[in-house]
């Protein structure tokens, strides 16, 4: 009986691929797939990370660790020509402000995205 159903899932997993639908790496064959109607319908949400790390304008919330902790060549050399040596993270904190935040203008934002939702977060790494 086993041997049965061996045959059988063999033969399937041996059909099945010659079934499907191959797609290139090319945009007539992406845009030729089917999406689900769900996949249409899904709801879009914004997470907005804001902290120390926004100062420099510089790659991402994990500023200080690969600055400091993991030392990645591009972080280290980007503090050398751009700050003084006894220049420490949390000396940003001294030049982190919102002066140009317009929570109207992100509103109109967020609207026009389509988001259902927009979470504010700040990271445990600053």
């Amino acid at each position: 009986m086993y041997g049965t159903y061996t045959v059988l899932l063999l033969i399937v997993l041996g059909i099945a691929p010659a079934l499907t639908k191959r797609f290139t790496p090319d945009w007539d064959s992406l845009d030729s797939r089917t999406i689900p109607e769900w996949y249409d319908q899904g709801k879009v949400g914004i997470f907005i990370t804001w902290g120390l790390y926004s100062v420099p304008a510089f790659q991402d919330e994990w500023f200080w660790w690969n600055w400091q902790g993991a030392k990645i060549p591009e972080y280290v050399k980007f503090m050398k020509d751009n700050y003084s040596p006894q220049f420490t993270y949390s000396d940003f904190a001294a030049q982190f402000g919102a002066e140009l935040y317009d929570p109207n203008q992100w509103a109109d934002i967020f609207k026009a995205s389509g988001a259902r939702s927009v979470n504010f977060y700040s990271n445990r790494i600053s």
